[in-house]
């Protein structure tokens, strides 16, 4: 089912990059993704507060998800000039903490988004 629902989602993101091309901000991609979702009645959530539990206890530190897409694909959105191992470690931690499976990594500051595409895989 995950799997499916990421061909819709990067189909979406692919869109939304045709039609803006690279250069602009996080933000504007990130709205514009969400318009393409809905446009395709995809379910998804945006700016969804990360729960974090430190020794059993929540700790109130303000981290926010980019999107949540049918409750079972964490999206993040990226505009930067190159995507760092961080970003990716980003994503993991927040499968993790979400106790989710799958994550894409979309850096849309590229000349063709196939390039910016990174699909994040746990267990």
């Amino acid at each position: 089912m995950a799997d499916s629902l990421s061909y819709d989602i990067l189909g979406a993101a692919i869109q939304v990059h045709r039609e803006l091309g690279p250069g602009l901000l996080e933000s504007a991609y990130e709205a514009c993704l969400c318009r393409e979702l809905a446009l395709r009645r995809i379910d998804h959530q945006r700016q969804l507060a990360l729960p974090l539990l430190y020794r059993g206890m929540a700790v109130d530190c303000e981290y926010r998800v980019d999107l949540i897409v049918g409750n079972l694909v964490l999206v993040e959105v990226k505009s930067i000039a190159r995507v760092l191992p961080v970003h990716r470690a980003q994503v993991m931690t927040y499968l993790k903490l979400l106790k989710l499976n799958l994550g894409l990594l979309i850096n849309f500051n590229v000349e063709r988004l196939s390039l910016g595409i990174s699909r994040i895989v746990m267990g």
